[in-house]
C-alpha cells in the first residue's frame, strides 16, 4: 500500500506476532524513536540517523504487543528529536492530516497519529512528553491516551526529558485503545469505576472559541446523567501560564542534559523553530532543576488532593482545530502558548489523560480530555468507554463516532 499520507519512515518494516492474545489480527505502527533490532531510528533528523547505530533488540513495549498477537507494520515520522507539537518536519516533510488536509497533524507523534487516523493501522504507538500524543490525536480526530508517568516502560525509547517522557497510544477505535492499555499495563479494566465528581478547569475553557467550546460542553448534561456532580475550579491562582513555564523550564534543562553533548559535538542541522528551541535549552541554569522539581511536586499533590479517588478533570485537549500548515509568527506562537498551558497539567502531575474526538461546525477535529488521579488509568479508560457509548446512543452533534 502506497504511503499517500507520508506517515511512515519505513512502511515495509514488518514484525510478525510472536504469540497470541487480545490483540490478534491487529496492526500497529511505532514512532521512529523505539528501538528495533537491526533497524536504525531517525528520531526525525538525518544527522541523528548518521551518528547512531542499529538497534540491538526490540523495545519492551514492542515485544509486549507482538507477544499479544499484534503485527508491527511500519515506523512513523516524528518531529526532530521529539521537540515540537506541530508535526512539520523540515527534513522529511509533514505527514498529511487525513481529517483536516492543509492543516498540521500535530507532533511530535505526527506519523503515528496520521497512520491511525487514515486507518492504515489499527493503532499506533507514540511518546508524550509535553503533549506529543494528546495534541496530534486531537488534531487528527482519533482517541489518544497518555498513561500515568512510569506506568508503561519507556525502556528502549530515545529520551527527550526523562522525568516527563511517557509511552502513549492512539486509535480510531476506543475498544482497541482499551485493549492496548490492558496489554501494556498488564491488567484488565475494572468493572467498577468510582468517578462521581467532574471538575471543569475555568481558565482552560477560555482558550477555545465560543462555537468549539459549546460543542464540547454538550457533554456536561451527559455527565450529570451518569451521576457526576460538576464543579468549576481554577487550578493555578497565578494562571496556567505559570505552570506551563515551570514545565518548560524543567523540560528544557533535562533536554540539554540529554542531548547537549551530541548537539555540540555533531552540530546537527535543525529546521526552523527546532534550532532556536535547542539553543534556548543550552542557556538554562541546570542548578535550578531541584528547586523547580519541588514546585512540581507541590502541583502534583495539589491536583491529587482535588481529584481524590472519585474525581475527573475535564478540559479541551487543545485550544481548537489544528492550525494551517506553514503558519508563522504571532498567531502560531499564541496557539502554542495556549496549547502548552493545557498539556502541562498532565505533564507536571504525571496523571493519565485521554482525549476523545469531536468536530466543530466546520467539520474539523477538536478534542475533549479527561484527567484522573495517578494509577487510575484503566478505570479512566473504562469510564470513558461508558461515556462514549452514551454519546453515540444520543447522537450528540459533533461527536466523532
Amino acid at each position: 500500500m502506497a504511503d499517500r499520507w507520508n506517515a511512515f519512515v519505513k512502511q515495509n518494516l514488518v514484525l510478525e506476532p510472536t504469540g497470541r492474545g487480545s490483540l490478534d489480527g491487529l496492526t500497529f505502527a511505532v514512532k521512529d524513536v523505539f528501538e528495533i533490532q537491526d533497524y536504525k531510528n531517525t528520531a526525525g533528523n538525518p544527522d541523528w540517523y548518521i551518528t547512531h547505530s542499529l538497534g540491538e533488540r526490540n523495545a519492551p513495549v514492542i515485544e509486549t504487543l507482538l507477544k499479544n498477537g499484534a503485527r508491527l507494520t511500519g515506523t512513523a515520522h516524528t518531529d526532530e528529536l521529539m521537540y515540537s507539537l506541530n508535526g512539520e518536519n523540515f527534513h522529511y516533510g509533514t505527514p498529511v492530516n487525513p481529517k483536516a488536509p492543509g492543516r498540521i497533524p500535530g507532533g511530535s507523534s505526527s506519523g503515528s497519529a496520521v497512520a491511525a487516523a487514515a486507518g492504515t493501522v489499527n493503532f499506533a504507538i507514540g511518546t508524550d512528553t509535553g503533549g506529543s500524543v494528546r495534541i496530534p490525536s486531537s488534531y487528527c480526530g482519533v482517541y489518544g491516551f497518555r498513561p500515568t508517568y512510569e506506568k508503561v516502560t519507556i525502556d528502549g525509547v530515545i529520551p527527550l526529558a526523562k522525568s516527563f517522557d511517557t509511552v502513549g497510544w492512539m486509535s480510531q477505535d476506543l475498544n482497541t485503545l482499551v485493549k492496548v492499555g490492558e496489554v501494556l499495563m498488564n491488567q484488565k479494566a475494572p468493572t467498577h469505576v468510582p468517578f462521581t465528581q467532574v471538575f471543569f478547569e475555568e481558565e482552560a475553557w477560555t482558550f477555545m472559541d465560543e462555537e468549539s467550546r459549546n460543542s464540547l460542553l454538550q457533554v456536561s448534561t451527559i455527565l450529570e446523567e451518569m451521576g457526576c456532580s460538576k464543579k468549576s475550579v481554577k487550578l493555578s491562582p497565578e494562571g496556567l501560564s505559570t505552570w506551563a513555564e515551570l514545565f518548560r523550564s524543567i523540560q528544557g534543562i533535562e533536554i540539554w542534559k540529554e542531548h547537549g553533548s551530541w548537539i555540540e559535538s555533531e552540530r546537527p542541522v535543525f529546521g526552523p523553530g527546532i534550532a532556536e528551541r535547542f539553543a534556548w535549552t543550552s542557556a538554562l541554569n541546570s542548578e535550578e532543576w531541584h528547586a523547580l522539581k519541588e514546585k512540581q511536586a507541590k502541583i502534583r499533590q495539589h491536583l491529587s488532593t482535588i481529584l481524590k479517588e472519585n474525581g475527573l478533570l475535564v478540559l479541551p485537549t487543545s485550544p481548537g482545530e489544528a492550525p494551517l500548515m506553514n503558519l508563522k509568527g504571532e498567531l502560531l506562537e499564541q496557539h502554542r502558548t495556549k496549547t502548552m498551558q493545557l498539556t502541562c497539567i498532565a505533564g507536571l502531575s504525571g496523571f493519565p489523560q485521554i482525549t476523545i474526538p469531536f468536530k466543530n461546525k466546520q467539520g474539523l477535529p477538536i478534542g475533549l480530555s479527561f484527567i484522573s488521579n495517578q494509577h487510575q488509568d484503566l478505570q479512566l479508560l473504562k469510564w470513558v468507554s461508558t461515556l462514549v457509548s452514551i454519546l453515540s446512543e444520543k447522537n450528540i452533534a459533533g461527536f466523532e463516532r
